[in-house]
This record gives C-alpha cells, sequence and structure tokens, in this order.
C-alpha cells in the first residue's frame, strides 16, 4: 500500500527533550544542576509520562504543560534541588527545544514527495506551537495535532484516531514514527504502519503489538515513503 501520510510523535522523536537540562546545565552558576543534569532529565521524562498513564488510567486528564510541571518538580525533589529560579529556567527552555539534527533535512525530503506531514502529541497545543517554531520545522506540516482535542493521552486509540478524521485516509496509508516503543506499539495495534526510532538502542517493549521497522534515527524515513 502506498504510504500517503507520515505522522510523528514531538517529544523525543522530533524534539530532543534532553536539551533542557542539558543546555541550562551549561550555563554559569549551575553547578549543582550540572552534576546530576542527566538524571534529573531521565526522571523528569520519566515521570512525565508516568502521570500521563495514570490520569488517564483515573480519567484524571489535565494539559500536558502541567503534567510537566508536575514532573519536574518531582524530578528536582528527587536531585535534591530546590530553586524556583532553575525551576523556571527549565520550564522555559522545554517550551523551546531544539530538534534533532537530521529532522529538517527529513522532513523536507518528506515534503518534495507530496505526502501529508503531521504531528501527533501528547503535548498542549501551545508547547507545541513554541515547540515548532523554535525548531523552524512548520513550513513542512501540513497540521500539529494534540491530544487536548479528545483529552486522554497515547497510547488510547482515541488519539489515534484525530489522523483519521483529519486526513481521512485508510491506516494502510499511514506511516507512523515514535521514539516511544510503547507510543508505536499503539500505532501498530491501531492499523499504522509503524516505525521504532530508537535513539538509546533499548530493547523493544513487551506489548500488544509491536512497531514493523526498528531505525536509529528518523534520516532515512523518506526511503520508506
Amino acid at each position: 500500500m502506498t504510504i500517503t501520510t507520515c505522522i510523528f510523535d514531538a517529544y523525543g522523536t522530533l524534539f530532543d527533550v534532553d536539551a533542557a537540562a542539558r543546555n541550562v546545565a551549561k550555563e554559569p552558576g549551575q553547578s549543582q544542576l550540572a552534576a546530576v543534569w542527566g538524571t534529573l532529565s531521565a526522571d523528569w521524562r520519566a515521570k512525565q509520562l508516568e502521570y500521563s498513564w495514570l490520569r488517564a488510567i483515573a480519567g484524571q486528564h489535565i494539559p500536558f504543560w502541567q503534567v510537566t510541571q508536575d514532573a519536574l518538580d518531582w524530578a528536582l525533589d528527587n536531585n535534591g534541588l530546590h530553586d524556583n529560579a532553575l525551576r523556571a529556567k527549565l520550564l522555559s527552555v522545554y517550551k523551546e527545544l531544539p530538534a534533532f539534527p537530521e529532522v529538517p533535512a527529513m522532513l523536507k525530503a518528506l515534503k518534495e514527495k507530496d505526502v501529508n506531514i503531521a504531528i501527533l502529541s501528547n503535548g498542549s497545543p501551545d508547547m507545541l506551537v513554541s515547540a515548532v517554531r523554535s525548531a523552524g520545522i512548520g513550513e513542512y506540516l501540513d497540521d500539529v495535532l494534540s491530544v487536548e482535542e479528545v483529552e486522554i493521552y497515547k497510547p488510547h486509540r482515541h488519539v489515534y484516531d484525530l489522523v483519521w478524521d483529519r486526513f481521512d485516509v485508510p491506516q494502510t496509508e499511514v506511516l507512523f514514527a515514535s521514539s516511544n516503543g510503547w507510543d508505536a506499539a499503539g500505532a501498530a495495534g491501531y492499523g499504522f504502519g509503524t516505525v521504532w526510532v530508537n535513539r538509546a538502542d533499548k530493547p523493544q517493549d513487551r506489548l500488544w503489538a509491536a512497531p514493523h521497522r526498528t531505525l536509529k534515527d528518523l534520516s532515512t524515513i523518506p526511503d520508506l515513503v
């Protein structure tokens, strides 16, 4: 089946979520953060995802920006960092995460193939607008889809329904890429062709479905279209 639509997860897939802590840690006066930034960033991301899943299970949805703040508060506490100015700085930088190096050229190549290109993300709309703008990739995107339209987080099927609602194409014409194994599993179970972008060389999750392909980064995505 011909691929007509390419859908990308945002955080960790297009945008480098570790960049916030890593870049702030390089600033003058951030020696405490510099000593633990890797652990803090991992804690922040893990709790961000954990809180989204728990809220989906419990039916207690809040916007992802609030989830992101709650997760950061836990991560700061866990790493012994109690600094309101640091908290504010990390959140500010998180709104303007850079894209991974291969992303602009990859999206440009896809655009030249005349396929639909969109983001499908847990992110709140304002978060996604800021990230897309700061990464300079807006010209390549046909849409940016947020779970706020259905008020439940991935990997619920209602989230993947947003692709069909927007583009009205069969699942078999969709190529979905995510750096999150559980997200790739959710999309595969939904019927999308899926790519797991395994940047960290992790083992595959044992879930109800499996990604169809595994790549180290996004650079060869245009070859699949």
